[in-house]
């Protein structure tokens, strides 16, 4: 396979754009409210642009916290922590109903400093790495907060800390706390549960100059027959920072454009730490208070189970493989739909939108995942699955021979019409995959030859069906009767269909579709899905627009990372307020995975790689890939005209080849 080397476009239609994307997108160096620190941590150092409020969602298994805070126009911290316990349900026990509580007690609040409040401190600084970690002062005083979730109980941490830093001994009186909110049995499956606030290192205490005192305080939610968790809050943020040090060294992103490493950095953290420990084993959640303990036809199973082999964090792969089998539940011989989504901890489910196209989002995303997988006992438990959702999806296919469906992963939010780009598009690549894995797997050769010829008429459709000029571009309509630009024109660039790659990228691109928060959902809105965005980039960048690309991309990660709203990709807007949904996250390290670095399976050990290597770069790298049952690195470096590739598996080069900017090589570990 060779992909056609890139385009150039005519230099005016490229001053045209490049002039509509600093109109429309400027964000200059002055605007980044925070900066990335030497050890990949970000801060935001206090200074004239207050007041200003965020918010910011952490996981662990059995616990999740919307942090919202803010510095007032004072100088003065604030925040409200929205927690949530996914496994103690609610009634009724629907996709919402996870125990969810709001609390707004700062405990420096309940602290007297020689018999008196802490007079009015002024915040320094905030720090996001992982933990929330907030600075602040007064003339006497030095104050520290640090917020972060436990990885494994249902308990959410706060560490505070007073430092002397006057030239005279202070008393500090820190009061006794313990707070019990005791839930209405009528509301919860398990009848009544305990929310604990405890206040932990109460005492009066005789501060020299220079030295400090700490407490904490816990919140934990249990059920009736569950014994409040003993915690020590020091030791829960250090298996904290060793989960977050863990995801930082596997997966690393090497190029010289430090913010596009450091937001795939703190995306890893999003994307892997949304992992619940519920009755139906570990359920990737996409979170934002209202999404726990489920799983998704889109979410998981098409946007990030793919991405967590690359990644080699266990608990993630085992999230995915668990994800495909709870869907595989509900295979049945009638080809009913699958559910678009599975509940309450998988004892229920949800498919209240109709067939989005859910069987080709599972099809696409379980192929993928397997592949990527390397692990053949796997490949074998998914198979069923896969072979099912083809089958459903070609008895979907319309007079037109394309995948008709109720709607969309948009659940119809925004028209779909009868038949939908996205659906056609996945279950092209979804029978693409089936057959690199049906070879894998020693499938029947004629099963295969059909999915591959299905294959071919299906993207013969797809032009024929979807391909149109709109608004002035040769690119595609999203359903039949669409007249007005979209932002999943970009889905066929995702899955190698290049046929109106030029018109589509213009349309991406162009001021019609791009705004200063990626890309509209419809041209003309002020809605916004970051999911079209993430795919956009990785179809762009994979399908060879490489330079253009990156001033996107970097674009949109200077804003996601350093920006107003911090640190991760998000979910929408207007709907949910630009929630830190967590696989927004892995479709964000995707974009290297995929589109940059061009990675597609093509077997249980090997790969189609296609290097978009940037023209203003050297080199780049993708350190400690766990892909494929292996642990390998890959450098792509500049030679003349040429890329030079390096594979090394531990310390031994497997692969060190020169080939054409733009060629795809297929790498076999």
């Amino acid at each position: 396979m060779k992909i056609s080397s890139r385009k150039k476009l005519k230099p005016i239609l490229f001053v045209l754009i490049a002039l509509c994307f600093m109109a429309n997108t400027a964000f200059s160096q002055e605007d980044q409210r925070w900066q990335i620190n030497t050890d990949g941590s970000i801060s935001w150092q206090i200074n004239s642009t207050i007041p200003h409020d965020d918010h910011i969602e952490m996981s662990g298994k059995r616990i999740s916290c919307v942090l919202r805070y803010g510095v007032a126009a004072d100088g003065s911290f604030h925040a409200t922590r929205s927690l949530v316990w996914p496994m103690l349900r609610t009634i009724p026990n629907n996709t919402h109903a996870s125990l969810t509580r709001q609390f707004a007690q700062d405990a420096f609040d309940l602290v007297t400093v020689n018999y008196k409040p802490i007079p009015a401190e002024k915040t320094v600084s905030l720090t996001l790495n992982g933990t929330l970690l907030v600075k602040s002062k007064t003339d006497k005083l030095e104050l520290t907060r640090q917020f972060f979730p436990s990885t494994a109980l249902s308990v959410y941490n706060e560490i505070y800390t007073i430092k002397n830093s006057s030239d005279k001994n202070c008393i500090v009186e820190i009061p006794k706390s313990n707070a019990v909110y005791a839930t209405d049995p009528a509301k919860g499956t398990e009848g009544s549960y305990s929310i604990h606030a405890d206040l932990i290192n109460n005492g009066s205490f005789n501060l020299k100059p220079n030295e400090t005192v700490s407490f904490s305080v816990i919140y934990s939610g249990v059920k009736a027959n569950e014994t409040v968790p003993a915690v020590n809050a020091e030791e829960e943020k250090n298996k904290r920072l060793e989960l977050i040090s863990e995801i930082w060294s596997k997966l690393i992103l090497e190029t010289p454009d430090q913010v596009l490493n450091t937001e795939f950095a703190f995306a890893k953290i999003r994307a892997a730490e949304s992992i619940f420990e519920t009755k139906g084993g570990p359920m990737h959640g996409p979170g934002g208070e209202s999404y726990y303990a489920a799983i998704w036809a889109n979410d998981q199973a098409e946007y990030i189970g793919p991405f967590f082999p690359y990644l080699g964090y266990e608990y993630g792969n085992e999230a995915s493989l668990n994800a495909y089998l709870q869907f595989a539940k509900f295979m049945n011989k009638d080809y009913k739909p699958i559910p678009s989504s599975i509940v309450a901890e998988g004892t229920d489910i949800w498919a209240g939108a109709g067939d989005r196209g859910d069987g080709a989002m599972i099809a696409y995303g379980a192929a993928r995942y397997a592949l990527s997988r390397g692990n053949v006992d796997e490949a074998k438990q998914l198979w069923p699955l896969i072979e099912w959702c083809l089958e459903y999806c070609r008895r979907k296919i319309n007079a037109d021979g394309v995948v008709a469906s109720d709607s969309d992963e948009l659940e119809g939010r925004l028209p779909a019409g009868k038949a939908n780009l996205n659906t056609s598009s996945l279950y092209y690549d979804a029978l693409n995959s089936a057959v690199y894995l049906g070879k894998v797997l020693e499938k029947n050769e004629t099963q295969l030859k059909a999915y591959k010829a299905e294959a071919e008429k299906l993207r013969t459709a797809i032009e024929k069906y979807f391909g149109a000029k709109v608004e002035g571009f040769e690119t595609y309509k999203y359903y039949k009767e669409n007249d007005v630009l979209r932002a999943w024109i970009c889905t066929p660039l995702t899955m190698g269909i290049y046929d109106r790659k030029d018109g589509t990228i213009d349309a991406l691109f162009s001021s019609r579709l791009w705004t200063k928060d990626g890309l509209a959902s419809v041209a003309g809105d002020k809605i916004f899905w970051d999911r079209s965005t993430l795919y956009a980039l990785r179809g762009v960048l994979a399908a060879g627009e490489t330079d253009k690309a990156l001033d996107f991309l970097h674009y949109y990660s200077n804003r996601r990372l350093l920006g107003d709203h911090v640190p991760y990709p998000v979910e929408a807007y207007p709907e949910g307020d630009q929630r830190h949904l967590s696989a927004e996250s892995g479709l964000y390290c995707r974009i290297f995975t995929e589109g940059l670095f061009g990675i597609r399976p093509t077997g249980l050990h090997s790969f189609d790689f296609t290097p978009r290597l940037p023209k203003s770069w050297s080199t780049m790298k993708l350190k400690r890939i766990h892909a494929f049952e292996r642990d390998f690195d890959i450098t792509v470096e500049r030679a003349g005209k040429n890329l030079k590739l390096k594979i090394t598996d531990g310390k031994k080069l497997t692969i060190n080849k020169v080939i054409k900017d733009g060629n795809t090589i297929n790498i076999k570990l």
